[in-house]
């Protein structure tokens, strides 16, 4: 009887860790650097630019702008609110900048018109084409990565602006060296700002947290302590993409010593250690 009750005992643990495993590799998926408006996070700081966007949205504003440095959610922010009000209003998304600008106003006139041309159509013929439309709701389109568009081509996307058939929200990377919001065009035309900031280390936590829960790894969101998310803050200085590059890679160090060499990792929080391992991985630290 004492043979089999310890025959079980091992059986158990011998089960728990192979599901500590697995959570490992789903930690790790939970962190894959894509964009995904289902993976959303909702952080307070973020929900309060999340809902004066969508206010925005229904304002009689021209143009509107999100900004922020890379990796502070973006991107995700746009792709949220493409989900969530796209069987509501006419509302387009174009995640990579078109920087051709025939090929920008032919798609326009296909996704907010349904109008299919082959053939070229310059800012002329696509005002045309406006003029005929009418909408309750004014159709609105986000610009992602707005930069990489010509200041010929933004120029002419504000002067469309102008015309109130297209509302526009331009989503920007603010740098150091170049301050968006002091270009003399948007000045003059945009009347709505909102910018994203990299977390806190509270924030940075929640962001994890709702990460791994979402993903069901409870056990893996217990982990963390206050020691490490403020390490693993240092590191990424609180950017999501920077932290999420950082936590797959940890997760992925987990996954191997727990197949190589499972006496050697905690499976009650991560340590200092391999928090620094990851940060070397994905040069984080120098080595």
């Amino acid at each position: 009887m004492r043979a089999l009750r310890s025959r079980e005992i091992s059986q158990l643990v011998a089960k728990r860790l192979m599901q500590i495993k697995n959570l490992f590799e789903s930690s790790k998926d939970a962190f894959l650097d894509i964009v995904d408006a289902d993976n959303y996070v909702q952080i307070d700081r973020v929900a309060i630019v999340y809902r004066s966007l969508i206010e925005a949205i229904q304002k009689p504003l021209k143009m509107i702008l999100l900004y922020g440095k890379p990796g502070t959610g973006k991107s995700m922010m746009l792709g949220r609110i493409y989900k969530d009000l796209h069987k509501k209003q006419k509302i387009v998304l174009y995640q990579t900048p078109i920087v051709d600008e025939s090929e920008f106003f032919r798609s326009l006139a296909r996704d907010i018109y349904n109008y299919t041309l082959k053939e070229d159509i310059n800012f002329t013929r696509f005002n045309e084409l406006s003029k005929s439309h009418d909408s309750e709701l004014v159709p609105v389109v986000m610009l992602d990565e707005a930069q990489m568009y010509s200041t010929t081509l933004m120029e002419k996307i504000r002067l469309i602006s102008d015309t109130r058939k297209i509302k526009f929200i331009i989503a920007l990377h603010k740098t150091e060296r170049e301050d968006i919001i002091a270009k003399e065009h948007f000045q003059t035309r945009i009347w709505e700002a909102q910018q994203l900031h990299n977390a806190s280390a509270g924030e940075l936590k929640i962001y994890i947290q709702k990460k791994l829960m979402r993903a069901s790894c409870f056990d893996v969101a217990n982990m963390f302590n206050d020691k490490n998310i403020r390490l693993i803050h240092s590191l990424s200085d609180g950017n999501y993409r920077d932290t999420n590059k950082l936590l797959f890679t940890l997760f992925s160090i987990a996954s191997w010593y727990e197949e190589h060499q499972p006496t050697k990792i905690s499976y009650t929080e991560f340590s200092s250690k391999v928090i620094e391992m990851a940060a070397i991985e994905t040069g984080f630290i120098d080595a």
